[in-house]
This record gives C-alpha cells, structure tokens and sequence, in this order.
C-alpha cells in the first residue's frame, strides 16, 4: 500500500474524533449556532488550502461531519498523501447548517494539525532522496493523538517506530545504566525475548558499538548524537549485520550529510512535536 492511500480503521478514528467534539461542543451544544440560525437551515461548504501543502487528516476531518450529523454529504476532493496549492478545495460538505459549524473547528484542527506533518515530513524526505536513509517519527507525539499523527507521517512519505512500548524492545541508554552495562541487557535479551521480537539498542560511541556487536542479540542500532564521521565508521562496523538507525538533533539544515554516511533510518521527533499547522478555512 502507498502512503497516499493509507488509512486507519474507523474504530480507531471514531472515538479520537468523538472525544474532540466532546470537548468542543461543552455541555450544550453550539448556542450560537442555535441562537442565530434558524432551525432546518441548510448550506455547502469547503474546505480550502490557503499555503501549499501535503494533504493529510480529510478523512477525519470526514468523520468529524458524519458523527456531528450522518445525513450530511461529504465529498473529498484532494485525498491524504497528495499535495495542494493555495486556493485548492480539499473537501466539501453539504447539509445541516447546524451540523457544518459544529464539526468546523474540529475538523480544521485534525487537518491542519496532520497536514503540516505530513509537509514537514515529505520535506524531510526530499533531502534524503538518493539515499539508502529512510526516514522514521519517535513516540514524541501529542498524547491520545498518536495514531492520526504517525499516520500523517507516512502520508508524507516517511515511517513509523514505534507506536508504544509492547511493539519492540529498545534498549536506551537508562535501560543500560540500571541493568549494569551492554552486556547484562544483551545477555537478557537473548535468554529471554521471543524470535519475533525486534531488538534495538542505543550507543552514543564506537566503543559501546563494538560491544554490541561482540555480545550480539540486538536487530538494531540506534546511534545517538554521532557527528557524520563516528555514522560513516559506525555503517563500517555494522555491515550491513544489524539496522543503523541514526538519531539526535537531526533538522532539515544536517539531515541530507546525515543520510550520506550509509545509515539505514533517520529518526526525528521534530516531525510531530515540531511541525507547523498548515493553514486551511472552511468557507460557506
């Protein structure tokens, strides 16, 4: 499946979505709406880009309008994973008046939330193209947001690492202080954890990278806050025995010289605990 038509199952979505709403329509519902507007009005509206952007959120931004009212017809007309310029129709919506500004809010802060991941990460991945470097979020994700977020990650063509702590074992450098060392984690590792169980572990040095290897029992490497040099010696060491995973201070200005030294994923958690909101209206 390609990223543009990635999507997630309603039962994960809907209850995101609902508790959003919740939140937004309070104890009462929208009195303005309902102040203002007189009962059974109906209207169209759009959804439209204002900045160039990788779409990404449309289907929730969907399913915010079909949960505020199930009779209102929703057409997408620029789907997730895709690109839009100033201007452009990303949705249109068409019923309850009511029901359209109830859901506005909601629905603009999902897609304007996934949508600038989505651009921030397809920019990420135009400056590794070329290379063999993928690149991958963290589980630095607004909390209770972390299936829309990582999906709006592959919808600007990068990948996900974990999504929680059950998916995979990473050692990280705390794991390795309270245990004693490299080897009495590798040790357990290996006596303990399950073939299908992916094991990745954290060196800030060469020195720790050659223990790893010697002591064996780890798929993965993530190499934590190396400059280009110490990546390129690291790719060397490894060869090609385990997954190199480069991480730490990665941004667009060092991200290309990092993917040059041969690592096999890039990690940052700026894709989703630093991206923009891109800016979208919804027009009557």
């Amino acid at each position: 499946m390609s990223h543009e038509e990635d999507t997630l199952p309603r039962i994960i979505v809907e209850p995101i979505v609902a508790n959003a709403l919740r939140e937004d329509l309070g104890t009462a519902g929208d009195i303005t709406s309902r102040t203002v507007l007189p009962a059974g009005l109906t209207a169209r509206a759009v959804i439209r880009a204002r900045e160039q952007a990788v779409v990404s959120g449309m289907e929730v931004a969907a399913t915010a309008f079909r949960l505020t009212d199930p009779g209102l017809e929703i057409a997408i007309h620029i789907t997730d994973g895709h690109r839009c310029r100033p201007g452009d129709v990303l949705l249109e919506v068409a019923g309850s008046a009511h029901a359209i500004l109830a859901a506005e809010r909601v629905a603009l802060n999902f897609a304007g939330r996934m949508s600038g991941i989505a651009t921030l990460t397809a920019a990420f991945v135009e400056k590794v193209a070329g290379t063999r470097a993928r690149i991958t979020c963290t589980r630095k994700t607004t909390p209770g947001l972390r299936a829309l977020e990582k999906l709006a990650v592959r919808h600007g063509g990068g990948f996900n690492h974990r999504h929680s702590l059950a998916d995979a074992i990473l050692i990280k450098d705390n794991h390795i202080a309270a245990a004693g060392g490299i080897r009495p984690v590798l040790e357990s590792v290996k006596a303990r954890v399950s073939h299908m169980v992916a094991v990745e572990i954290e060196v800030d040095s060469l020195e720790q990278l050659e223990e790893v290897l010697e002591v064996g029992g780890a798929t993965a490497v993530l190499l934590d806050n190396m400059p280009p040099g110490a990546l390129r010696e690291a790719v060397r060491m490894v060869a090609g025995r385990m997954v190199t995973e480069a991480s730490g201070n990665v941004t667009l200005e060092t991200v290309a010289e990092i993917a040059a030294t041969g690592v096999d994923y890039i990690s940052s958690g700026r894709l989703t605990h630093s991206a923009p909101t891109v800016d979208l209206g919804l027009d009557m």
